[in-house]
C-alpha cells in the first residue's frame, strides 16, 4: 500500500510527534506508515485523513506487485 501521510502532514506543518498524539499512536508507527513499512488499521486510516483533513483516498491506495 502506498500513501502520501508524509506529504501531507508536511503540508499542514504538524510534526510527527504532534500527529501522533492526536491520533493514539506512537511517533514510531507514524515514521514507518510514512515509509510504507505499516499498514495501519482502517480506523487509523480514518484517523489519520480526519486530523490532516484529507480522504482516505487521498492519503491512501493499492499498488499491484506484478
Amino acid at each position: 500500500m502506498k500513501n502520501n501521510v508524509k506529504l501531507a502532514r508536511l503540508s499542514a506543518n504538524i510534526t510527527q510527534t504532534d500527529l501522533a498524539k492526536k491520533t493514539g499512536i506512537t511517533r514510531q508507527t507514524i515514521s514507518l506508515i510514512e515509509k510504507g513499512a505499516y499498514n495501519p488499521s482502517l480506523q487509523l486510516c480514518i484517523a489519520l485523513a480526519k486530523e490532516l483533513g484529507k480522504t482516505l483516498d487521498e492519503l491512501f491506495w493499492e499498488v499491484d506487485d506484478q
